[in-house]
């Protein structure tokens, strides 16, 4: 397509078949101030290379898809004003018009397909969210994960999410949740949600065979890798949940929906837990760069 713009490193992996490790860029622009928004993205894609893989960071710039960041181009998205926050129904749109925009879950699967990267990690997907049965709030990440073969390994879904509905969405169209090492279905800053995991594997080699058998059996649509928080830097739902609550209760109370819910939402927390939801969240992010490097490298290598 000649709207990619492929860093050195990401072109030379895939041009050898080695392991590349897709990472979305709103965590970036949007989900932490800078410098920790610099920093933290440079410790993801040092983690991704230090496993074995190559990371390609995702954003639009200057009107073209970038599949990976040089270092300055990474700096320069960490401290640009404005940014557009793209999903599938913006990607389009900010390409046409010579934008610049951070890639959400859905808009990364998207680039990621384009430039043949079949693993993507990131933090949390979107979901349905609460009240969705009167406001049809549900993220635009479900239905990409219905139809782009990609494996997203991510903490689960977000606990400010109604997951059991987000599940059920799920399983009604067809996206394996795998939960990684455990039964219990993560919700991000907690390993249990207290669901079930529709399916469990242990092995990143299982995943990998897994992507590859959908593909053989034609079977459209990724795979959604639930990999549960390292035990050290959880939130109990216990604790957690209480917070998630009174920061949902503020939103309803400010009128805020649709797209500025969430920002909203994971500010409050980070204030109400005084940090240590934004410490949860680094670490979070950190171990599905290591699991994705892992997936990764197990596809590349065809076991």
């Amino acid at each position: 397509m000649d709207a990619l713009t492929l860093a050195p490193d990401v072109a030379r992996a895939l041009r050898d078949g080695a392991p590349v490790v897709a990472l979305e860029s709103t965590i970036i622009t949007h989900g932490m101030p800078w410098p920790e928004n610099l920093e933290t993205a440079q410790r993801v894609e040092a983690e991704v290379r230090a496993h074995g893989a190559v990371p390609a960071t995702m954003a639009v710039m200057g009107g073209r898809i970038h599949i990976g960041l040089t270092e300055a181009e990474l700096q320069a998205l960490a401290q640009a004003q404005g940014v557009a926050k793209l999903s599938r129904a913006d990607l389009a749109a900010c390409l046409a018009t010579g934008g610049t925009g951070a890639t959400t879950v859905a808009a990364t699967m998207i680039c990621a397909r384009l430039a043949g990267i079949s693993v993507f990690a990131t933090g949390g997907i979107g979901g349905v969210h609460r009240g969705a049965e009167t406001s049809f709030d549900i993220s635009a990440d479900l239905p990409e994960l219905a139809q782009t073969a990609v494996t997203v390994v991510a903490a689960g879904a977000k606990a400010i999410l109604d997951l059991p509905k987000t599940l059920e969405w799920l399983e009604t169209a067809g996206v394996p949740v795998i939960a990684f090492g455990q039964d219990a279905f993560p919700a991000f800053w907690s390993r249990d949600s207290g669901l079930k995991a529709p399916l469990r594997m242990d092995r990143a080699e299982d995943i990998a065979a897994a992507a590859r058998m959908r593909a053989a059996l034609g079977v459209p649509g990724g795979q959604l890798v639930a990999n549960p928080i390292p035990v050290e830097a959880e939130i109990a739902r216990a604790e957690i949940m209480p917070v998630v609550e009174q920061a949902l209760s503020e939103a309803a109370a400010r009128g805020i929906a649709a797209k500025a819910v969430t920002p909203f939402l994971l500010q409050r927390i980070f204030e109400l837990t005084e940090g240590r939801s934004l410490d949860a969240n680094i670490a979070l992010v950190l171990n599905n760069a290591r699991l994705g490097a892992a997936i990764a490298g197990a596809l590349a290598r065809g076991v």
